[in-house]
């Protein structure tokens, strides 16, 4: 669902509480993602998003730090020029649509004060960042909509802003009847079809229109459905809601996606070149395999050139001749090169059968290699698949280190980092450690380790290494243990997924193996159902 004027208005009212405040910093999440770190008189620094794409448009306080883009956008690069270190005085909402506007106090090249004006629409398909000078004119825009796509509203630098048009409605505040005939969205300003729904709904069943607006402009929380999402309980749907805190809920909205975007936008060179690696050494394989399959015959180029020697002089050379063999006396057919003597013939099969029978050690060495790196990109692949940006950062590093990828020169310095991001989780003051790529593998498995603990890796799939900071674990740890490694791995959709665990001493690195890979003497090994939701649920209580 789009969000809807009604829903705006109350993430404005916590907004609002965080004004006036200082503005820090300005960084693209992704290319129509922008965070503002806001440094309040209250609440200190907080981190504030102003999501504008299509289907995903919001605006929300988050508390988590996301990994911005290495490379600012252009927009990202007027607003630092155009409102860096300045002061945002309040935020308004426009007549209840899904229009915000930050109004900021800031300082022109020559030091004086400039009144801007940042809107934010979040209206779908048409969402937008717009920057405007005190007179009305357009500074820049995120997107960029020129007179012939748009005649009626030109948003580009240097047109007049005009706010999106709107139909005379009623103020949801000033409501004194409503025709319960017609949809709400018809009547009153900020309604949605879905808020319609439920109003009607619950008016049908008894509530008066002011009891649910007051229920709705008093609310702190949002209520999430497997489709829907609002501020209020959505009685009509029928369904189950997992209910946050209103600004935690927006956050977690669209969650997933989201990653995926931005680690695409970030790291999308990594995907092309494990896909591209993946897919030629696919190909290769059986290449490879019918080589030795021919190679297999060797002797009969043998047989070749012996025959071809013993007849030489009896023989007319043809395309094709037909000698007897020397154990059967049944006729062999030779293929001849007429550019070559029947003497010439006989020693070119010869160098034939000598390189096939070499090729032979050499094409099966190139088999189990071609096998171990589609095993590899076939791990980096699945680990693709669940991986943060910071994540697919390091999987980048590590393709960079065995001469896979070239090395990303950056503006930007990046700063060294001697720990990998690993997924840490402390219960009951045990500390659990979750591996979610190689390097992150090696390091849970090799530097965070000691002899007495609890290592745990999925059976027969790839998956992460899962370290637990307890000599005697209980099973309740046991089975936590096992299903972030079931989760984290290729058998994440399958159910009894068997996870094997031992102590770490059991473990045995394998020399000129890969980064992460290691093998185990003895071990125990559990069945287990992996659970998103569970897993979920354990990261947003337990991690560190």
């Amino acid at each position: 669902m789009a969000m809807d004027g009604l829903l705006l208005f109350t993430i404005t009212k916590q907004l609002q509480t965080y004004c006036p405040c200082k503005l820090n910093k300005i960084q693209n999440l992704s290319d129509e993602e922008i965070v503002f770190q806001l440094h309040t008189k209250n609440a200190g620094t907080v981190r504030l998003v102003c999501n504008v794409h299509s289907n995903t448009n919001r605006i929300y306080i988050t508390q988590k730090t996301e990994t911005s883009q290495s490379q600012p956008t252009n927009f990202v690069m007027v607003l630092r020029k155009q409102c860096a270190q300045c002061i945002i005085e309040f935020i308004e909402q426009i007549h209840y649509d899904r229009v915000l506007c930050l109004h900021l106090q800031c300082r022109n090249e020559l030091g004086d004060y400039t009144n801007n004006k940042l809107y934010v629409e979040c209206m779908g398909k048409y969402a937008n960042m717009i920057l405007v000078n005190q007179e009305g004119i357009i500074i820049d825009a995120l997107k960029r909509i020129p007179v012939y796509e748009n005649a009626k509203r030109t948003i580009h630098p240097g047109a007049t802003y005009i706010l999106p048009k709107q139909v005379k409605k009623v103020n949801p505040t000033e409501v004194t009847k409503v025709d319960m005939d017609t949809s709400l969205v018809d009547q009153i300003y900020g309604f949605s079809p879905l808020l319609s729904k439920e109003f009607q709904y619950r008016m049908a069943n008894g509530q008066t229109y002011q009891d649910i607006l007051k229920e709705l402009l008093n609310s702190q929380s949002l209520y999430v459905y497997p489709h829907e999402y609002h501020c209020i309980e959505l009685t009509h749907l029928h369904q189950k809601a997992d209910v946050y805190p209103l600004m935690v809920g927006l956050d977690h909205l669209y969650q997933a996606n989201e990653q995926q975007i931005r680690i695409k936008e970030q790291c999308g060179d990594v995907f092309r070149t494990v896909d591209k690696e993946l897919k030629k050494a696919k190909k290769k394989l059986p290449k490879l395999q019918s080589s030795l399959e021919k190679s297999y015959d060797y002797k009969k180029y043998q047989q070749y050139g012996d025959l071809l020697f013993a007849y030489m002089h009896q023989i007319k050379k043809e395309k094709v001749v037909h000698v007897p063999d020397f154990e059967t006396g049944q006729d062999v057919s030779i293929p001849i090169d007429m550019r070559l003597d029947i003497k010439g013939n006989a020693n070119k099969y010869y160098q034939k059968y000598h390189k096939m029978k070499r090729s032979q050690s050499i094409l099966q060495e190139q088999i189990e290699a071609c096998k171990k790196e589609i095993d590899y990109f076939e791990q980096l692949h699945e680990q693709l698949q669940h991986c943060t940006v910071m994540d697919a950062l390091e999987i980048r590093q590590e393709l960079v280190n065995t001469h896979v990828m070239m090395h990303k020169r950056s503006r930007k310095q990046a700063k060294h980092k001697n720990k990998p991001n690993v997924l840490h989780l402390q219960v009951e003051n045990v500390d659990i450690y979750v591996g979610k790529n190689n390097l992150q593998n090696n390091y849970i498995t090799h530097h965070l380790s000691r002899k007495k603990d609890i290592w745990f890796h999925v059976k027969d799939y790839h998956g992460s290494h899962v370290l637990c900071k307890c000599e005697q674990p209980n099973e309740a740890l046991i089975r936590m243990c096992a299903m972030l490694a079931a989760y984290y791995s290729k058998g994440q959709m399958s159910s009894s997924v068997p996870v094997d665990y031992c102590p770490v001493s059991q473990l045995k690195k394998v020399p000129g193996a890969p980064v992460g890979f290691v093998t185990m003497k003895s071990y125990k090994t559990i069945y287990i159902d992996p659970d998103r939701e569970q897993i979920e649920k354990w990261i947003r209580k337990y991690k560190k």
